[in-house]
């Protein structure tokens, strides 16, 4: 798109850009500029981000010895709960779609803004909502279910805040649903002129995609924690076997949304490297076509493949083949993705910029995940490794190995359009290398533990396993470091860092067309598209030289 051109008057006047357009409280907190918005989710995610890793910092420090030395098992069973809770359900889940698919998506289609700016600032107002039903429960004694409040346990033996942490992640479900509606509202009215659906960057197929697993899934989780707070405060029976109700019932129910939810994690990372492979490998993203059905792929099957969580639960063993075969299946058009991310680099310039470190590191730490997942769908090894650390490091390297790398990567790619400011590239170098070496440290060892029997969820454990624990405890303190160093210089470079140009990375997005910071409707002219995205290719061929010739993108100005 780097040959985007103008079409008729000038439909905006020449502002300011979108930060100077009011600095007050009042004007930031009932702004409905969507990038503004994306700049409060990202406050917000932040916050819940740093909870989360706190909570989490006490468990790792009572597993440093097998007998447990400072936290009691009531507190150690609430405090990985708050962590699991804040982290899937206010942090993984809201981070890519709504701070950068906020601000990204109506820049890379040629937009305005979403088409429903008002609900895209009440999505916020109920994220605060859930929020904060969350902290409360914390603070009132926190709850022992885990994340996944699971039945009978949550409805009639926990005497914890069952209650408000269901309510918690029930009102922060509808914030998903509202911002998802817009999404693909967005995706289908305001697409600029020549932006077919087919020149569609992957970031905004991945964020379309993910919006319709969020408005689908997500209201069945709603449901199920309805149903979880009918029983447990007003004894109506419908989990409870002794009156007839049944507990794997909200198995079903709880996984039908909660495997998708892998994918509204997941699928918005993978987006975000498509963007950003292309970009510093110099190359045209090897298969587009291929990646979109692929997108699509992953978005729909994930919708059958819940019951491989349920292998041990008693369920048909005929129905457990089937979510088998399913799972294997699913990884097909994840493998094509990782395949083309590959060929991408194929003979390419590459740069080892910190976006592209970030993406790279998705693209291991994604795969190891992604094959590790291969054996979870095998009827015999997960019923073998169920309820153990295996799963726990599976489920790590894909959602935090994978999503955190790519938020990490859209971060430092997207930071000086965002800001207007670039940052100190040796010490984001240096952070995303450490981070890739405090993941693999803090949990490929729980591969092995999880393997050789240790449970996960106990605050004790015999100490044969003590080893495997002291490195993922050490690795643990390597990854909070390498988490805490973008807080540090991106601060920095907001008081300190140079000027970043409209286009500092020469991408041939139709955001980096626009200056940085973007002015408040994003473009002073319409832009209109009259071909695909990732032309980096297509400049080499052009030239007649293996070189690739890069070119600013023009600027709309």
């Amino acid at each position: 798109m780097s040959d985007v051109v103008l079409a008729g008057e000038l439909p905006f006047p020449q502002r300011p850009d979108y930060l100077a357009a009011g600095s007050t409280l009042r004007s930031w907190l009932t702004t409905t500029d969507h990038k503004r918005i994306a700049i409060l989710y990202a406050v917000t995610i932040t916050v819940f981000f740093f909870m989360g890793g706190a909570a989490i910092t006490a468990v790792r420090l009572e597993l440093f010895v097998p007998n447990g030395w400072f936290l009691t098992s009531d507190t150690y069973n609430r405090l990985f709960s708050f962590h699991g809770i804040i982290m899937v359900w206010f942090f993984l889940v809201p981070s890519i779609p709504n701070t950068f698919g906020n601000f990204l998506m109506p820049l890379m289609i040629g937009a305005p803004d979403v088409a429903f700016p008002r609900l895209n600032l009440f999505s916020w107002y109920l994220t605060l909502v859930g929020g904060a039903f969350a902290v409360y429960t914390l603070i009132a004694g926190g709850v022992d279910t885990g994340w996944t409040f699971y039945t009978p346990f949550s409805t009639m033996f926990s005497n914890t805040h069952v209650l408000t942490a269901a309510a918690a992640v029930f009102v922060v479900g509808f914030a998903s649903i509202a911002t998802g509606v817009n999404f693909i509202a967005t995706t289908h009215m305001l697409r600029a002129p020549g932006m077919t659906w087919f020149r569609l960057p992957l970031f905004v197929w991945s964020i379309y995609a993910t919006s319709i697993v969020m408005v689908l899934s997500t209201p069945v989780l709603a449901i199920s924690l309805m149903l979880v707070i009918a029983e447990r405060w007003l004894g109506l029976p419908i989990f409870d076997p002794t009156r007839g109700g049944d507990p794997i019932l909200f198995q079903h129910l709880f996984w039908f949304y909660s495997h998708p939810a892998v994918y509204i994690m997941v699928l918005p990372a993978m987006g975000v490297v498509s963007e950003i492979i292309p970009c510093f490998a110099r190359r045209r993203l090897f298969g587009y076509d291929f990646m979109v059905y692929a997108i699509i792929a992953i978005a729909g099957i994930g919708f059958f493949v819940w019951g491989h969580h349920m292998f041990v639960s008693g369920q048909s063993p005929y129905a457990s083949l089937i979510f088998s075969f399913l799972s294997f299946v699913i990884a097909v058009p994840s493998a094509i993705k990782v395949f083309n991310w590959t060929a991408s680099l194929y003979r390419g310039q590459i740069s080892f910029n910190s976006p592209m470190l970030y993406a790279l590191g998705f693209v291991g730490l994604f795969t190891t995940g992604g094959l590790s997942g291969l054996f979870l769908a095998s009827i015999p090894v997960d019923v073998h490794v169920t309820d153990t650390y295996f799963v726990v490091a599976h489920f790590h390297y894909i959602m935090v190995g994978g999503s955190v790398s790519a938020f990490f990567g859209a971060l430092h790619f997207w930071w000086p359009k965002i800001t207007g400011k670039m940052y100190p590239e040796s010490w984001a170098q240096f952070a995303a290398i450490t981070m890739y070496f405090g993941f693999n440290m803090t949990f490929l060892p729980q591969f092995f533990a999880g393997y050789l029997g240790m449970p996960r969820r106990y605050h004790t454990y015999p100490a044969e396993f003590q080893l495997y624990n002291v490195m993922s405890s050490a690795g643990a303190a390597v990854l909070a470091a390498a988490y805490l160093l973008p807080l540090m210089y991106l601060t920095w470079s907001l008081l300190h860092g140079k000027r970043a140009p409209s286009n500092p990375w020469s991408a041939t997005g139709l955001e980096w067309t626009t200056s940085s910071p973007p002015p408040p409707n994003n473009f002073d002219m319409q832009p209109l598209v009259d071909r695909g995205p990732y032309q980096y290719h297509a400049e080499r061929e052009s030239a007649g030289t293996d070189a690739p010739e890069v070119q600013n993108a023009r600027s709309l100005r």
